[in-house]
This record gives C-alpha cells, sequence and structure tokens, in this order.
C-alpha cells in the first residue's frame, strides 16, 4: 500500500513535513490543499515578499514557527533594526576626552588605577612625594629622535587639556609622567592622555633592530 505524505511549504523559504492537524490556526487562512494518489500538498503563501531574496540553511522547527521567530530573524520585511550610540564605557580611552577635575575629588585608588592600567600599553604606576604617578618610557636612536617623539606627544595631546611632563634623557631615552595635580594623584585623564599617546606611530624613531645573517 502506498504511503501517504503531507508536505507544508512556507512560501518562498522555509518547508517540512507535518500534519495538518498541528498548523496553528494563524496559518489557515493562507493555505491551500492539493491532493494526488500519493501525496497531500499543502503551501502556505507568505503575506509579502522577502525583500532580501531567499536564503536560509535549514527548516523551522515546530516549535520556532509557533514562537514566532520570524519575526525576530533577520530578512523579515517588519523587523525593527536600530543603531545604538556607544556611550563613554563602551568606548577606549583614547576615544573619549578629559573631563575637569574638582579639586574636592579623591584620587584614584591603587586598585583602581591598576585595573585602568591594562587599558594602557607600557606605562607603569609609580610612587613619588607628590602621589602615585603613570610613567611612560621610550627608547629612541638619538636625541633628534627624542626631540621629535616629544613634539609628537606634545601634538597629540594638545586638544585634550591635560598634558605630561616629559624629560628627554641622554643619550636616547624619552620619559612621559602623568598626575593630576589638584587632587594630588591620578585621575581618568591621566589614563585618557596616556592612551592618546599610544596610538602615536613611534616605529620610525626607535633603534633599527639588527640583523644577524
Amino acid at each position: 500500500m502506498a504511503s501517504t505524505t503531507q508536505h507544508l511549504t512556507f512560501s518562498p523559504l522555509l518547508s517540512l513535513s507535518r500534519n495538518p492537524a498541528q498548523i496553528p490556526p494563524k496559518f489557515l487562512p493562507f493555505i491551500t490543499t492539493t491532493t494526488t494518489r500519493t501525496t497531500t500538498s499543502l503551501k502556505v503563501q507568505a503575506t509579502a515578499r522577502d525583500p532580501l531574496g531567499e536564503f536560509g540553511a535549514r527548516d523551522p522547527f515546530p516549535a520556532e514557527i509557533e514562537s514566532n521567530f520570524g519575526d525576530k530573524v533577520q530578512g523579515f520585511m517588519s523587523t525593527e533594526h536600530k543603531i545604538l550610540i556607544p556611550n563613554a564605557s563602551a568606548l577606549s580611552l583614547a576615544q573619549q576626552q578629559c573631563t575637569p577635575i574638582s579639586q574636592l575629588g579623591h584620587p584614584l585608588s591603587e586598585e583602581e588605577a591598576k585595573q585602568l592600567l591594562f587599558k594602557v600599553v607600557g606605562w607603569r604606576l609609580v610612587h613619588e612625594e607628590e602621589g602615585l604617578k603613570l610613567q611612560g618610557l621610550w627608547k629612541v636612536r638619538d636625541m633628534k629622535c627624542g626631540e621629535e617623539l616629544i613634539r609628537r606627544i606634545n601634538e597629540a595631546v594638545e586638544s585634550a587639556g591635560h598634558r605630561p611632563t616629559l624629560h628627554l634623557e641622554a643619550p636616547n631615552q624619552v620619559k612621559a609622567q602623568l598626575w593630576t595635580s589638584s587632587i594630588g594623584g591620578l585621575s581618568i585623564n591621566d589614563f585618557i592622555v596616556a592612551a592618546k599617546i599610544d596610538e602615536i606611530k613611534i616605529s620610525d624613531l626607535q633603534p633599527r633592530q639588527r640583523v644577524w645573517a
């Protein structure tokens, strides 16, 4: 005896075999049925054409259909897409702007400073008489390259309103220190400026690597 197969087709994209009695009532107005000697074919016509064309890797599970998953996936013409503007916490430090620090404010604790230290490359914390500071060191080829690096740093932080203390140490080292004197320690501004300095190109100023034959 020949078997009978019920085939439910979602046009233009989705298809699966299913017992017609289990079809959710909301699909019934769109269903047409054709019957041959061995096959019953049920077709569901989508209410609108998918503007992105046909795509997909598998048929949906019955539970997915009943959950209205099609209202939430890419390609559904009524899907609402939103572009969210990242807040300050989602931006990298280098993209943030320095803000005025009140003299009544408290400096960052050493633990807080250590957490922010992960976001700036090559900088370290140093304890000095004035308080906790952020320090960076760069080796360059010669004093001329050191002067050029200082110029680039000053140019990069000019608009930040918060500058590091820079020293050209003979014969070929530049040292930068950051701290917020008004609160006697470190603030978020120091790490923002350090991150901006990290984006400066310095490879052309550094000592050339020796290549061994």
